[in-house]
């Protein structure tokens, strides 16, 4: 017998919990980790709720019929608001860029920035009730998405 061989024997025969770490299957690799509750992350998804509730309050209540709708002050703060937001959003991405995290959430962190301005923009220039519904339900869309990506449990890479 090897001298290698003999000193195993003698290590699992010496001490059991040798023998009970060996038939361990090895450690996985860690699970990616949530950011839902850093403080940037978190405030991005209270917003996008909060955001989200007024574009259904205004589906819901008709507001949409209204003509003269994108001049109000309501719309005018919540185009604020948005903007505000989108500016999150890439602040997000860019947060996690310098981690160096490779995932889905920074790529879609940085197109629901650039999206947003455009959401609310087609909301603006909708032509008619109809549009303007249409363009809401898109902007409600993509509020839901922005707080959903960011409290969905991470997911390995594939």
């Amino acid at each position: 017998m090897s001298c290698g061989a003999v000193l195993a024997i003698s290590l699992l025969l010496g001490d059991p919990n040798v023998a009970i770490a060996a038939a361990q299957p090895p450690a996985a690799p860690a699970a990616p980790i949530s950011v839902a509750a850093e403080p940037l992350f978190a405030d991005i998804v209270a917003r996008s709720g909060a955001l989200k509730s007024v574009v259904q309050g205004w589906i819901d209540a008709g507001a949409v019929d209204e003509s003269d709708f994108v001049l109000g002050a309501a719309f005018t703060g919540f185009r604020a608001r948005a903007a505000e937001l989108a500016a999150l959003d890439l602040q997000g991405h860019l947060v996690l860029k310098d981690r160096g995290v490779d995932g889905d959430l920074k790529c879609i962190l940085r197109g629901i920035s650039e999206d947003m301005p455009l959401k609310v923009a087609a909301v603006e220039a909708a032509a008619n009730p109809a549009e303007r519904r249409v363009a809401l339900d898109e902007l409600a869309y993509l509020l839901d998405d922005n707080a959903g990506v960011i409290t969905a449990p991470p997911q390995p890479p594939t």
